[in-house]
C-alpha cells in the first residue's frame, strides 16, 4: 500500500515537472516569436529599395540608410582583420606553448571577465583611449578598435576550446615523423580546429551587428557616404546607431522599425549560418 502511494506521488511529481518544463518552453518560444513577428510586421513594410540604396538628404527630406549599411560593413571588415590574428594567436599560445597553468588560468579568467563587462564601459574606455589619447577622433577606426577588445575573448575562447578537441595522438604522430612545433600546429592542429575559428568569427559578426552603446561614443552619428579607405578615419553611424538616431532623435519610427527588421533578418541568418557551419565541420570530422 505504501509503495503504491509513493509510486503515485512520484508519477504526479514527474508529470508536474514535465508540464512545468513544457510551459517554460512555450513561454520562451512565444516571446521569441512575438518579438520577431512584431518587428518584422512593423518594419518590413518600411523597407524599400530607395531606403536601402540612397543616402539621407536634409534638403529634399529623403531618408536613406546606404551609408549606415556601408559603415556596418567597414566596421565588420576592419574588426575581423584585427581581432582574428590576435584571438587565434593568443589561443594557440595558451593551448600549445604556455606551460605555466597558473598564468593560463589567469588569462582565461581575464578573458571571461572581459566578455561580461557592459558594452557602455567599452565605449567610454574607447572614447578616452582611442579617440582622445591616440587622437583618432570620433571615427570608424576607433569604433573598430573598441569592438576588437569586445570580441577578442569570444574569438580566443572558441578557438581555444576547439584546439583542445584535436586529439593529442595527431600531434604525437606528427612529432614522430620529425615535424617541428610550428609545422605541427600549422599543418595538423589548425586544420582540425578551423570550425572553432569560423564559429567565433560568425559570433563576432553577430555581436558587431548588434552593438550600439560602444559605437555611440567612438564611431559617432554621421550619415555621410565614404569609401572604405577614407571612411575608416571619419565618423559614421552603423545600422544600430542609425536606429537609435532615427527613433530617439528624429522620431522616424517607421525607418527605425525598418532598420530593426533588417538587423533581425541578418541576426537570424547569422545564427543559421553558424549552426550550418558547425554541422558541416562535424560531418567532415566524422567521415
Amino acid at each position: 500500500m505504501l509503495r503504491s502511494h509513493l509510486s503515485s506521488q512520484r508519477k504526479m511529481y514527474g508529470l508536474f515537472m514535465h508540464g512545468l518544463m513544457l510551459f517554460s518552453v512555450a513561454i520562451t518560444a512565444a516571446l521569441v516569436l512575438f518579438l520577431v513577428g512584431y518587428v518584422l510586421l512593423k518594419g518590413l513594410p518600411n523597407v524599400t529599395w530607395q531606403l536601402l540604396s540612397t543616402k539621407p538628404s536634409y534638403l529634399t527630406g529623403n531618408i536613406g540608410i546606404l551609408p549606415n549599411i556601408l559603415n556596418t560593413v567597414y566596421l565588420i571588415v576592419a574588426t575581423l582583420l584585427i581581432v582574428l590574428p590576435l584571438g587565434v594567436g593568443a589561443a594557440i599560445y595558451l593551448t600549445e606553448y604556455a606551460s605555466n597553468k597558473r598564468i593560463v588560468g589567469m588569462i582565461e579568467y581575464a578573458a571571461e571577465t572581459l566578455s561580461g563587462i557592459p558594452s557602455i564601459i567599452y565605449g567610454l574606455v574607447g572614447m578616452l583611449f582611442f579617440c582622445q589619447f591616440l587622437n583618432l577622433q570620433t571615427s570608424l577606426l576607433a569604433g573598430s578598435l573598441t569592438l576588437v577588445i569586445m570580441n577578442l575573448p569570444t574569438i580566443m575562447r572558441t578557438t581555444q576550446e576547439s584546439l583542445k578537441t584535436v586529439p593529442q595522438s595527431y600531434r604525437e604522430g606528427a612529432f614522430g615523423l620529425g615535424a617541428g612545433k610550428w609545422r605541427v600546429i600549422r599543418t595538423v592542429v589548425l586544420p582540425g580546429c578551423v570550425d572553432g575559428v569560423v564559429t567565433g568569427c560568425i559570433l563576432s559578426v553577430g555581436r558587431i551587428l548588434g552593438e550600439s552603446a560602444a559605437l555611440l561614443f567612438t564611431a559617432g552619428f554621421a550619415h555621410a557616404l565614404n569609401g572604405i579607405a577614407d571612411g575608416l578615419f571619419r565618423a559614421g553611424a552603423s545600422l544600430t546607431v542609425a536606429l537609435y538616431v532615427y527613433a530617439k532623435e528624429q522620431g522616424e519610427f517607421g525607418v527605425a522599425f525598418g532598420i530593426a527588421a533588417i538587423l533581425m533578418v541578418l541576426t537570424v541568418l547569422i545564427n543559421l549560418l553558424a549552426a550550418f557551419v558547425g554541422k558541416l565541420f562535424k560531418r567532415k570530422q566524422n567521415l
